[in-house]
Parts: C-alpha cells; sequence; structure tokens
C-alpha cells in the first residue's frame, strides 16, 4: 500500500489476532512467493479497516505503492473499476466491474460496487483506470448478483496517515474497539432520536416505525390460516450496517417491529390467552461468552405516565458486553392494554449502546406509542 510496506487489509481478516494475538500470527505471501511475519498497527472497526506492517521494514520497502483517488475527483456512476485479490484462494484475479455510488440507507458510509467479489478477496484494493484507489473490498450479497461493497479510500487513508508510525498491538485490542464503538453508539443514538417517528397507518393508535433513511422496513399480514382466526400485521424495520467483532458477535447497530393484532373473529378470552403468550414468548438472549445474562424489569405505564394517556405493559432488558465494557445490548417490548379483542405488541432492540443511552432509547420509544385521538371505552 505504501513505498514503506505498510499493508491495509479489513478488520475481520486479522480480528482472530487482534482479539488473540497470542495465540495467532500474521504473514503476508507476496506475488513472487516471498514470506514474512506482519506487525498490527491499528485497526477501525468502524470501516472495517486495520493497519499492518512486516516485522522487517526492509522486505516490502520500495516495492511500490498504489496512490489514493483524490476525493476532488469523485467518480461518475457506471465508470469502470477492478477489484484485486485472491478469491477462494486459487490465484490473483483481477475483477473488472462499475462504480455505483454510495450505498443508499446506510449509516456507515459504503460503496456500491457492481462486480464480482468472491471469499478471499476481502481488503483488497478496488482501483480505478488510472490504478488509484477508490475503495477496500469489503463484502458481497448472497441473495443478489454482482452486488458487491466497499469502503470508500479516504477511510484508509486517513488510518495509513494516523497510525502508519504507530507501535504494533501486542495484547488484545478490546480497548482501541470499545473506545471507537462508543463513540459510534453516541452517534448513532443522536441520529436516531433526531428524526420523528412516522406513521404506521393505524386507525386507532400511533406506532413509533422509524425513518428509513439509514433502515429498511417491510411488512406482512395474516390472516385466518394457522392462526386460528387471529389475524395480524407484522413490520420490521432494521440497519444494514453493523459493527463485525468476531465471528460470533457484531454490534453497533439498531431493530424494530410491531404486530398489530385483532382478535375480533376469537373472543376477549382466546385473544387475552394468544395475545400474553406472544408477549411471553419473547426473549432477550441468554448469559454466553460474550455477554452476561440479561437483567429486565417489568412494569405497566399506566394512563397517567405518559403523554398520550395510553395505557401499556412494557419490558426493559439489558445485558453487559463481557470485553467491551460499558457497552449492552438493550431491548424494549411493548403491548397496548386498552382492548379487550385487539392491539398492538412492538420491540426496540439496541445493539452496543453505552446503559444511559440504551434508557434514553427505550424512553424514546415507549414515548412513540399512543392513540390517535382520546378514547374513551375499550373496543
Amino acid at each position: 500500500m505504501s513505498n514503506d510496506g505498510h499493508l491495509i487489509t479489513n478488520y475481520h481478516v486479522v480480528s482472530q489476532y487482534a482479539l488473540k494475538p497470542d495465540r495467532h500470527r500474521l504473514v503476508y505471501v507476496s506475488a513472487d512467493g516471498q514470506q514474512g511475519a506482519l506487525e498490527l498497527l491499528a485497526v477501525d472497526v468502524i470501516h472495517d479497516l486495520a493497519l499492518l506492517k512486516p516485522a522487517d521494514p526492509k522486505a516490502l520497502t520500495g516495492r511500490g505503492a498504489i496512490s489514493f483517488r483524490p476525493s476532488s475527483l469523485p467518480l461518475e456512476r457506471g465508470a469502470r473499476m477492478f477489484a484485486l485479490g485472491n478469491p477462494l484462494d486459487v490465484g490473483f484475479a483481477v475483477n473488472e466491474g462499475a462504480f455505483n455510488g454510495p450505498v443508499e440507507r446506510s449509516f456507515t458510509e459504503t460503496l456500491f460496487f457492481g462486480g464480482a467479489m468472491s471469499p478471499g478477496m476481502s481488503g483488497g484494493p478496488a482501483l480505478d483506470e488510472q490504478g488509484r484507489l477508490v475503495g477496500v473490498n469489503v463484502a458481497k450479497r448472497l441473495d443478489g448478483e454482482q452486488v458487491s461493497f466497499l469502503i470508500p479510500a479516504k477511510f484508509a487513508e486517513s488510518l495509513l496517515n494516523n497510525a502508519r508510525n504507530g507501535k504494533p498491538i501486542t495484547t488484545p485490542a478490546y480497548p482501541q474497539l470499545t473506545e471507537q464503538i462508543t463513540a459510534h453508539q453516541q452517534k448513532l443514538t443522536e441520529r436516531f432520536m433526531a428524526q420523528p417517528w412516522r406513521s404506521a397507518g393505524h386507525s386507532r393508535y400511533t406506532i413509533p416505525v422509524p425513518q428509513e433513511t439509514f433502515m429498511r422496513c417491510w411488512g406482512q399480514g395474516a390472516g385466518n390460516s394457522g392462526n386460528r382466526g387471529l389475524q395480524f400485521e407484522h413490520t420490521n424495520c432494521e440497519m444494514d450496517s453493523r459493527l463485525f467483532i468476531n465471528g460470533s458477535l457484531d454490534i453497533g447497530h439498531i431493530g424494530v417491529r410491531h404486530e398489530v393484532y385483532d382478535g375480533k373473529r376469537i373472543g376477549p378470552l382466546r385473544f387475552a390467552q394468544r395475545h400474553s403468550g406472544s408477549f411471553g414468548n419473547e426473549h432477550f438472549g441468554f448469559k454466553s461468552s460474550q455477554t452476561t445474562a440479561p437483567q429486565c424489569k417489568e412494569r405497566t405505564v399506566h394512563a397517567g405516565d405518559n403523554a398520550s394517556g395510553l395505557p401499556l405493559r412494557a419490558v426493559v432488558c439489558i445485558s453487559a458486553y463481557k470485553k467491551l465494557p460499558g457497552l449492552y445490548r438493550m431491548g424494549v417490548l411493548v403491548a397496548t392494554l386498552d382492548q379487550s379483542t385487539g392491539g398492538v405488541q412492538g420491540r426496540l432492540d439496541a445493539v452496543g449502546v453505552s446503559f444511559d443511552n440504551g434508557l434514553k432509547l427505550a424512553q424514546h420509544y415507549i414515548n412513540g406509542f399512543g392513540w390517535i385521538a382520546p378514547q374513551n371505552a375499550s373496543r
């Protein structure tokens, strides 16, 4: 990457070493078959990047560098690009594709590359026709064709400039990850709460549905088939961008969903049984090597406890990440209580937030429920 032998790849490529450097080692293999040890200088978990340097400073010095395409020369959509890598470890490859601009509705800035990308190409360079770096290969969609993603070159350039003279990381990188994720969750919380809830289109309730600025929402409905007379509509909203920590943990995202129930055909008793059963079947995870057991608090939000006057049942659960101090997984489950044969159940999950921001998000979500107009009777 640089004339001094610096290399940039994805954080997820070197994550095992970053988190357990005493159990793993980093090795490069050059195009002419030379091998050597590498040192990890820095990680950027937000943009899935890592900066490395050969243990022997002379090993890769002067072997050429890739220049960065200037930010003052943005590529046009449809411009030719070339993604380089070693797909499936079968040999060096150059895959041609097209630049399609930034990914829409992504919280972390990502570029859309219209070209093939396979395992083994992660961390490779994506170049313009002049051989300048436009982005770093990072991922592809498994449910589509020629839909791949790049990390903008400006983040790689910033990492190189800021850490090229840093000392090698020789202990688990959890402190660096914690610091970066803490800053990320603050921005995510502020942006999420700054957006007004949008309408769910319900005739009786206001239901908190997030804007699709950096989330994607979809819904479905179900009639009587398989539901024994209980009808419901389901809406789910999630972020595409998540922060990879290790092979079994990604955090840094928010999800919101709700279900609207209509039980007029089954009557109050059966509806109460089915509705409470649905509420009770929700779970918030278990104690694991990554997190503590969730601690939950359940209470009734009475008519006078919120601005709308809508009575609710709410459960808030929080579990801590054992190796990321100060970061938590928070979930809040809410159900309306004003109807005998109908209602709404909703849930918000915030994964990788501070304790204070978790509580703020929970309150923000609960406050999003209300009546379209004051209701005088249950029906």
